[in-house]
Order: structure tokens, then C-alpha cells, then sequence
């Protein structure tokens, strides 16, 4: 029996890629490894110099496999390579015993990384080079540490961020966290802290934990916050958008009139209107605020009469405010499928502050809005009816 179990770990594959990923990677390193050679080839000022450094292979694998990894990322890649390669070269000069010098290197290379934060696990490999290979490397003296390791490190490097960003669309270098500025006048937490949890009590229960993740903070911000929403998914059961969005809809044109624009929201009590073109697919929304921007008051005018005065259409061809709802509608507005899920929504309302959500069809045409109120309605009714599910089960 402990035979098999032995089998259930040679089983695991430490890279939960799909095989298309996997083959994409496996292509990019092949053609990083050739053309990082080529180039130093070229470069190499004599035939003496060697054209890559074996601990290449290593780090292709990281930068292709694993590129949101910190250990892959452009400053440990390129420092951890570089240093590394300095104090093997410096050991192998210095020290002559080889086991002693592969020891300094292995451990000065790893010193150096951690106080200059740029820890790469292949550099380690990169020091042991010099003191390995002998004379036809420590002839080269530190010149070895601009070639081949310099060429073969901005080499791999540009190809890593061409591959993995305008090729395989993935997010690399990963993008840096951002440090907010705590506001002390506001008392108020932000949405995003008043429910799940934020990048700052993640960033504590790993230093809490002592344990090292191989990813940026940010994606497993991301994976965790997926988990949730899956977690949701599976408790509410398939409630899509379609079952709780408003379908008659009231919508402008671009070139529809300020005015007329605003009369269609004060009559239905609107705060806020999708905009659509001629085939109804949405551009843009128009809230009140979108109206009241524009308003410039001084000391000696009403709003009310400012306003009128704004939503009025300017006789004559010259205008010197805008006419057209296209002019002052919001164009960056988010959109959901109405085959999506209804947690989807609630990212969107709840941290995002979306107070609306405009619902759209397989072909991107407007066919309803889902309102704040709608979701809240939807999640209570939703509880209510498990719980007299549950009082009929207990009758029985």
C-alpha cells in the first residue's frame, strides 16, 4: 500500500499548465537557448570565449514556465546572474583548493543575492562555472563576467520579455504592488477593505507564516480572490444576470441632445443611462454627474439657472458647451455578459463601486441593467427561499 503512495507523489505535475502552455514554453526556451548563443557567438571578441553559460538552461525554465515567479523577475534574474558570476570568478582566482572554492562560491554567490535582493536560484550554478571549467574560464579573468554571462543575461532577458508579454499575453514583468497612502482625515475605510481581505493582510500572514510562495503578491491576490468567487458560484448554484437584470432599458445615442438626454432620466428617475450606436451595443453612460461637471459657478449665480443654462440647447451653429450626450457620457464603461455569473457582480458593486452594470448579449448588444438593489434582492430572496427549504425538510 505504501508503495502506491510512493507513486501518487512521482505523479504530480509541478506545473499546472495546459499542455498548449506547456509546448508554447518548451518552444520559447528552445528558441531563447539558440538565439542567446547565436548572439554571443557573435559578440565574443575570440573564438576562446565560451558562447552560453549552462545555468542558462535554468533560468529558461523559470522565466518561460514560471514568469510570475519572483524569483523570475528582471532584477533577481540579471543581478542574481552577474553577482554570482563576480564571486565565482573572484573564488576561483583566490582560492585554490576546489572543493573549498566550489563551497565560497556556492555560499558567497547566495550571500550576495539575499543582501542585494536579488536571489536566482540558477546563479548559484553560475559561480560554480569559473572553478569547474578550470583554466579555460579563469584565463578569461573577469571578463568572463561580461562575456559570455552579461550577453547571455540581457539577451535572455529581452527575448523573455517579448515572448512572454507580446506572444504568450502573459503578464511579465509582473507589475510592482502599489504602496496607498493612508488618508488619517478620513475615518472611513475604502470598499475594498470592508469585506474579503486586502493585499495588506495578505502580505502579513505570509510574513506571519515564514514560508516562501512562488508567485507576486498580486496574483495570489488574484487566485484567491477567484477561490472566493468559485466558492460562491458553488453554494448559489447557476443564477446568471439574465435572471435578475431590468430588461426595459432606457438608453441614448451619441448625438442625442443634452437636454432631451436629461429629460428621459428626471422622468424615470434615473441616475444613470446606458449610451448605445445605431446597432445598440454600448459606448458609454451618462450619470447625473456627468451633467453637473460642467456646471462653473461664482458667487453671484444660482445652480438652477446655471444648469438650465448648461442642458439648454445653444441656438444657432456655434456652441460653446457640449450638445451632444456623446460629449459628456462616461466612455469606459464596464459590461457583463448576461450569461455571466452573478458573482461577477459583486466584485463590481461592492469593492469596485459600480452602482450599475450594464447587461449585454452574445453579439455585445444592450438587453438589460443590473442595479445595486437588484443584486441585494436577489442574494435576500435567494436565502429566504433555502431557508423555507429548510423548514419544509424539518416538518417532514
Amino acid at each position: 500500500m505504501k508503495i502506491f503512495q510512493v507513486f501518487r507523489y512521482l505523479a504530480i505535475d509541478p506545473v499546472n499548465f495546459s499542455v498548449k502552455a506547456k509546448i508554447l514554453s518548451l518552444i520559447a526556451c528552445f528558441c531563447a537557448i539558440f538565439f542567446i548563443a547565436l548572439t554571443t557567438r557573435i559578440i565574443s571578441p575570440w573564438p576562446g570565449y565560451p558562447m552560453i553559460v549552462a545555468s542558462m538552461g535554468a533560468s529558461a525554465i523559470i522565466l518561460f514556465f514560471i514568469p510570475g515567479s519572483p524569483l523570475a523577475q528582471p532584477w533577481p534574474f540579471v543581478g542574481g546572474q552577474l553577482v554570482s558570476a563576480f564571486v565565482g570568478v573572484f573564488c576561483a582566482l583566490n582560492i585554490s583548493e576546489t572543493s573549498t572554492a566550489a563551497a565560497s562560491a556556492v555560499g558567497g554567490s547566495i550571500l550576495m543575492m539575499l543582501m542585494m535582493r536579488c536571489l536566482h536560484p540558477p546563479g548559484a550554478a553560475t559561480s560554480l562555472t569559473p572553478i569547474m571549467a578550470g583554466t579555460s574560464i579563469t584565463s578569461l579573468g573577469y571578463s568572463f563576467v561580461l562575456v559570455p554571462v552579461a550577453v547571455n543575461v540581457v539577451s535572455m532577458l529581452l527575448l523573455a520579455i517579448i515572448i512572454n508579454r507580446w506572444i504568450m499575453a502573459r503578464e511579465y514583468p509582473s507589475p510592482l504592488p502599489i504602496k496607498k497612502k493612508v488618508n488619517q482625515r478620513h475615518t472611513m475605510s475604502a470598499p475594498s477593505h470592508q469585506i474579503g481581505f486586502s493585499e495588506q493582510d495578505l502580505e502579513q500572514t505570509l510574513k506571519e507564516s515564514d514560508v516562501f510562495i512562488d508567485m507576486t503578491h498580486a496574483e495570489l491576490s488574484h487566485v484567491l480572490s477567484q477561490v472566493e468567487i468559485n466558492s460562491f458560484k458553488r453554494i448559489k448554484g447557476r443564477l446568471l444576470c439574465a435572471d435578475i437584470m431590468v430588461r426595459d432599458v432606457m438608453s441614448v445615442e451619441y448625438g442625442t441632445e443634452v437636454e432631451h438626454a436629461w429629460r428621459i432620466m428626471r422622468g424615470n428617475n434615473l441616475k444613470a443611462m446606458p449610451v448605445v450606436d445605431t446597432a445598440n451595443r454600448v459606448i458609454g453612460i451618462i450619470t447625473w454627474n456627468n451633467f453637473f461637471k460642467y456646471i462653473d459657478l461664482d458667487a453671484y449665480e444660482s445652480f438652477q439657472d446655471e444648469f438650465h443654462r448648461f442642458i439648454q440647447r445653444t441656438p444657432g451653429v456655434m456652441a460653446s458647451k457640449p450638445e451632444s450626450v456623446g460629449f459628456i457620457m462616461t466612455s469606459s464603461v464596464v459590461t457583463l455578459a448576461d450569461t455571466a455569473h452573478i458573482a461577477e457582480l459583486i466584485t463590481l458593486m461592492s469593492i469596485q463601486g459600480h452602482r450599475q452594470v450594464p447587461i449585454v448579449n452574445s453579439e455585445q448588444r444592450l438587453v438589460g441593467m443590473v442595479y445595486q438593489a437588484n443584486l441585494i434582492a436577489a442574494l435576500y430572496n435567494d436565502e429566504l427561499a433555502r431557508k423555507d427549504r429548510r423548514l419544509d425538510n424539518y416538518e417532514k
